[in-house]
């Protein structure tokens, strides 16, 4: 008997991917043979392959319709094939794979890693920029793990993308694991690991402390202990603040290349430059202002609602995103549209219940459709108004702030800036 780990995706995720996998099983089943199957689409990622599963698995089947990152399959025999081809000749493609394994005999099973004094660790560390709070967290980590003993290896998250990411090796042979971070985080890859959840500053100021607490935890589970009341403390903070932190850290690259688009614009042309057309000032000023500045609202909004409900909550974040921005109301209504959005989507995919077979119309039809069409009605008739009226009186209130006042502006964005360090009030100045 063989062992096999597969995955099967199609552009929506639904029909054809259900289908394969349904394939897959039976003909491994008929055939004698041990399979795992993996099923990813919109969705999301269904029956995750562990590491343990990969680790036996004697060869891994790609039946996939779109880009599938095979890299934690490293080392192992891949055949890939087409959902269709998967679904038609089913047989074909498990013995074309099983002819990829050297001799026909299974794979031994990976060793464990000799016994040290020394504990293997794994981290991620991931800020809203993904720059500053993101190295100095990751820095400190390998200080404390090198100082106690231990060895750890950091993957760093952010606005710039994932750096040094973690092989499956390097998951597989790992004791414990840490996640410093104020952005939504996918755990699935380290399913069956003790997880330690904190926040970067707490790895920053406590890098000891964490790295004994993440090895003290159970044997398995993602939930987040301490045995002292100090750690328990310092638990990161989650829900609304890491769903708005998820929606700012995707919000800021478009903040930031609009206004340096507009700074340059301004550098050109002069403080009019957007009404010169035809000139290269103009054309600045409207991919940074008429449309980068307007975009970020829409990504703010359409991010949060997806940290919350997770892909069924963009299209509804983003329609509400950019009702905010058209009907005035601004930063604070994308805020609001996004965890309406998000809120919204998450309970009905809860209480919406539908026939195995139908389930797949939930995340691409039904969820968008009725969460989208309820966020904008309410936008337009109940929200909007009356966060346009504060949005319009508090840039008033700022724009009063000129000349004698400047000082006093001074002191309130100074305030902003240093009151939460890298959160959203410190995002918003």
């Amino acid at each position: 008997m063989k062992h096999i780990v597969a995955i099967t995706s199609c552009p929506t995720g639904i029909a054809h991917t259900l289908l394969a996998a349904e394939a897959l099983k039976k003909a491994a089943a008929h055939l004698g043979h041990d399979i795992k199957v993996e099923t990813q689409g919109s969705v999301g990622t269904k029956n995750a392959l562990t590491p343990d599963d990969i680790a036996k698995a004697d060869v891994v089947i790609l039946a996939t319709d779109i880009r599938i990152d095979s890299r934690r399959f490293a080392g192992k025999p891949i055949h890939e094939t087409s959902t269709s081809e998967a679904i038609r000749n089913t047989n074909a493609v498990i013995n074309d794979a099983l002819e990829l394994t050297p001799g026909g005999a299974p794979k031994p099973a990976i060793e464990a890693a000799a016994p040290s004094a020394g504990k293997r660790l794994v981290g991620i560390t991931a800020c809203p920029t993904g720059i500053a709070h993101t190295f100095m967290a990751a820095e400190a980590l390998q200080k404390a793990a090198k100082a106690l003993g231990h060895t750890i290896r950091v993957e760093t998250q952010g606005s710039v993308g994932a750096k040094t990411p973690l092989t499956p090796e390097e998951i597989a042979a790992a004791d414990a694991v840490v996640i410093a971070a104020e952005t939504k985080v996918d755990l699935s890859r380290f399913a069956g690991k003790p997880v330690f959840s904190t926040s970067t500053k707490h790895a920053m100021k406590a890098g000891k402390e964490v790295i004994e607490t993440a090895l003290a935890q159970p044997a398995e589970g993602t939930a987040t202990s301490s045995a002292t009341a100090k750690t328990a403390a310092k638990k990161p903070r989650t829900g609304p603040y890491k769903h708005l932190m998820t929606g700012v850290s995707y919000m800021l690259p478009l903040v930031i290349a609009g206004g340096l688009a507009i700074a340059l614009a301004f550098a050109i042309g002069g403080i009019h430059a957007g009404d010169q057309p035809g000139t290269l000032a103009a054309a600045l000023s409207t991919i940074g202002g008429g449309t980068a500045f307007h975009l970020f609202v829409a990504v703010l909004s359409g991010f949060i609602a997806f940290s919350i409900a997770d892909r069924p909550g963009i299209a509804p974040g983003l329609v509400g995103g950019m009702l905010a921005q058209s009907l005035g109301a601004g930063f604070l209504g994308g805020i609001v549209s996004g965890f309406l959005a998000g809120y919204l989507t998450k309970f009905l995919a809860d209480k919406i219940k539908l026939p195995v077979n139908l389930e797949g119309l939930k995340p691409v039809l039904i969820l968008p459709f009725l969460s989208t069409i309820s966020v904008g009605l309410l936008m337009i008739y109940v929200i909007a108004p009356p966060v346009q009226g504060m949005n319009n009186a508090m840039n008033a209130w700022l724009n009063g702030l000129q000349g004698a006042n400047a000082l006093l502006l001074g002191v309130i964005l100074g305030g902003m800036m240093a009151v939460d360090m890298g959160g959203p009030i410190n995002k918003a100045a």
